[in-house]
């Protein structure tokens, strides 16, 4: 359990700073209450972590030769496109992200009054995140990470790793986002992922 905890923690936690969630939380938290965006943002981010490891559980049906070695595959795949990214980045903040944020919160606050009720401000950021969440990288990885592991364990880590980085978006996200470094975080996240390849073959052998 402990192993899975770690695994969850150090994975998201990497994984989601700088990411396109990280920056709509720094958005939203620019015009609303800080502490409404977190609890949305933080909800969000949980409901789809016990999504995953529902579904993570439920790919550990299949025999446990197939699951070892996707889960290999995987992560080292994972790996090797994180660190294929990094190399054609710039040392700079990922513009496009930021953008893409950027134009997703736009469009979410035109669909709403502009006098929001706090009920309002976090719905919008649950929804926000939560649809940015989907499909993404860690979401396969935390799936990955629950077929082959505690899954009590993975499902605590990932989500105190999200609430981690959401507490530095709603925070301070507003002064460390234009000195996030996308690139140095992408290459740690694909030697990350690299690592936890190397481990599963290593258990599985």
């Amino acid at each position: 359990m402990l192993t899975a905890f770690t695994a969850g923690l150090l994975l998201i936690t990497v994984s989601e700073l700088g990411d396109k969630t990280f920056f709509i939380a720094v958005i939203l938290a620019m015009h609303h209450p800080r502490r409404l965006v977190f609890i949305g943002v933080t909800a969000a981010l949980a409901a789809m972590t016990i999504l995953s490891v529902i579904f993570g559980q439920a790919v550990s049906l299949l025999p446990k030769v197939y699951i070892h070695y996707a889960e290999i595959a995987l992560f080292i795949a994972f790996g090797i496109k994180l660190l294929y990214d990094a190399s054609k980045m710039s040392a700079a903040c990922d513009t496009e992200v930021v953008e893409e944020a950027e134009a997703a919160v736009k469009q979410a606050d035109l669909q709403l009054p502009k006098q929001k009720t706090s009920l309002a401000i976090v719905i919008e950021a649950f929804v926000l995140t939560f649809m940015a969440e989907w499909g993404d990288r860690t979401q396969i990885a935390t799936i990955a990470l629950a077929a082959g592991n505690n899954p009590i364990g993975v499902t605590i880590g990932a989500i105190l790793g999200h609430a981690i980085c959401a507490a530095i978006a709603v925070i301070g996200g507003k002064m460390i986002a234009g000195r996030i470094s996308e690139r140095q975080l992408t290459f740690i996240g694909g030697c990350l992922f690299l690592v936890f390849g190397v481990v599963a073959a290593i258990e599985g052998a």
